[in-house]
């Protein structure tokens, strides 16, 4: 199977980018790559790995992204993933939570780009299926080019040659991970450079990138292109994505024919003990911009929730859009 194609992909979303959200997502894009939320490498060997990794088929191209600096464990990971039949994996090299950070992962292994090396050295030996990393720009005092530069050029000398870059650095003290998703100053130019200076890697972009206008203007400096909270509040922005992304000649489904698509997977998640909220809190955003969204989201939100909540939730909520009678 060919790596995934990654010049629009859908970020790894922790708390967000379930299996639920990942088959609703490919029912509106057949090709942009989709990622697991984070999971750590203690919860795949040592918890429920069918909980964290199970997946439908139609999720395909799907990446796992974990978390972990152990190379050993990190190894034992990546077979369990690759068994799972998953696409790729990506080692979390970004994330800057505290509980991450006690765990010894995400944005602070910036500063041990060698450990880094390794790790992906570890897995490459035992898999088959490609390795990337997902990095800032810098952590903390240490955001300079040459430390971003000097991190890439270590752990490029490894099997990774994909390098996802969030053009943020990030603070791992005094901030929130949702104050670090938006305060410190994105820095475009400071990724281009890095496909200047290492043209032989693909390097995707990721941060603040809101419309498919902004993808197509950075693929003109950088290989890829990575989408997270836009993709998950206005998902339907991904409807024109195969077209004009992916070549893709098929017309897109319309938003009603998405949801008609999605019924199924609503009532077999719910018979196999699902709570309907936890599914419609991933469409609450499908018809952003259309009139008659904003009932849409609130009967969904005051219903959803309820017991014995089903199907006929999702069909009332619809009902309010306006030009769906």
């Amino acid at each position: 199977m060919p790596p995934p194609d990654h010049r629009l992909s859908i970020a790894p979303m922790l708390d967000w980018s379930d299996r639920h959200y990942r088959y609703f997502m490919r029912l509106i894009t057949q090709q942009t790559p989709l990622y697991t939320e984070m999971i750590t490498c203690n919860a795949i060997i040592n918890g429920d790995p069918d909980y964290h990794l199970g997946f439908n088929k139609s999720e395909h191209p799907l990446i796992a992204q974990i978390g972990g600096s152990n190379p050993k464990q990190l190894a034992e990971c990546a077979r369990i993933i690759e068994q799972y039949g998953y696409d790729e994996i990506n080692l979390n090299v970004g994330c800057p939570s505290d509980r991450v950070q006690k765990g010894r992962f995400g944005a602070c292994l910036m500063a041990e780009a060698a450990l880094v090396a390794e790790s992906i050295e570890a897995m490459s030996t035992i898999v088959n299926i490609p390795i990337t990393v997902k990095v800032r720009i810098g952590i903390d005092e240490q955001d300079d080019y040459p430390f971003l530069h000097d991190f890439i050029a270590t752990v490029a000398q490894t099997s990774c040659q994909h390098f996802i870059i969030h053009a943020r650095k990030a603070w791992l003290n005094g901030l929130s991970p949702k104050e670090n998703r938006e305060t410190p100053p994105l820095d475009y130019p400071r990724v281009y450079q890095l496909k200047t200076d290492f043209p032989q890697l693909q390097i995707s972009i990721n941060g603040g990138i809101r419309t498919l206008d902004e993808v197509a203007h950075h693929l003109e400096h950088v290989d890829g292109v990575m989408i997270g909270r836009e993709a998950y509040h206005n998902p339907y922005l991904f409807s024109q994505v195969d077209q004009r992304f992916y070549r893709q000649s098929s017309t897109p489904p319309n938003r009603f024919e998405v949801l008609e698509q999605f019924y199924p997977y609503v009532e077999q998640a719910l018979k196999s003990g699902a709570r309907l909220n936890h599914l419609t809190r991933h469409i609450l955003g499908l018809f952003q911009g259309v009139p008659g969204a904003r009932a849409w989201r609130r009967h969904l939100s005051e219903n959803a929730h309820k017991e014995k909540a089903n199907i006929d939730v999702i069909q009332s909520a619809a009902s309010l859009i306006i030009g769906n009678h």
